[in-house]
């Protein structure tokens, strides 16, 4: 069963949709409590990076979810789902991330529009359970203001004025900046190699 977590402010509905396609069974989990059968986690995240924090902490999702990745558990971050993997975000620096990956993400500075909104393509960087060869310079619908550093974990980048992360990937642990979900054929290409994935 994929468990689907909702916080009070993911995209829970587009992901569902994807996942109701391609005929894949999965339950809405509200609480920490509700993943401990989980046989792979979706987290999309939208919105500010210190109310999913509070969020998260208050609903002991954030245990819950480093107690099931410890165990194997696949985990895909989708977009704010995938800051929550790193150090922490300079929208909200108080605030911790799971540290999974090093880094802080930090906010676009340069002169191209903000947010990074629309298609745009990313470029394999190495190989990835849930990107094909065939994916390398594909397109994927992407909406966010802050980005990932580009890492030795990055699987896939993307330039908007300097290159970021668009996924990054170690062992059982997968973040996708763009929407898979909003991102046509690839994006559900990715969903399922992810919920097909035997980690």
């Amino acid at each position: 069963m994929i468990a689907l977590v909702d916080y009070g402010a993911g995209n829970l509905q587009s992901v569902a949709n994807i996942l109701q396609k391609i005929d894949v069974k999965y339950k809405i989990a509200t609480f920490g409590e509700q993943l401990s059968d989980a046989e792979k986690i979706i987290f999309p995240g939208v919105g500010h990076f210190g109310h999913m924090c509070t969020e998260i902490d208050s609903r002991k999702l954030r245990q819950a979810m480093v107690s099931q990745i410890t165990l194997g558990v696949p985990f895909l971050g989708i977009c704010l789902g995938m800051h929550l993997l790193f150090d922490g975000s300079s929208e909200s620096p108080t605030d911790h991330g799971l540290g999974v990956f090093p880094g802080t993400v930090r906010k676009f500075s340069g002169g191209e529009r903000i947010p990074h909104m629309g298609w745009n393509s990313f470029e394999l960087t190495q190989s990835s359970k849930i990107l094909a060869q065939d994916m390398n310079g594909s397109h994927g619908y992407f909406a966010h203001s802050y980005f990932c550093p580009v890492i030795s974990k990055t699987v896939a980048l993307t330039e908007h004025g300097e290159p970021f992360s668009a996924v990054v990937e170690q062992e059982n642990i997968f973040g996708v900046q763009f929407h898979p979900e909003k991102s046509a054929d690839v994006g559900e290409r990715i969903i399922r190699a992810f919920v097909d994935l035997r980690c």
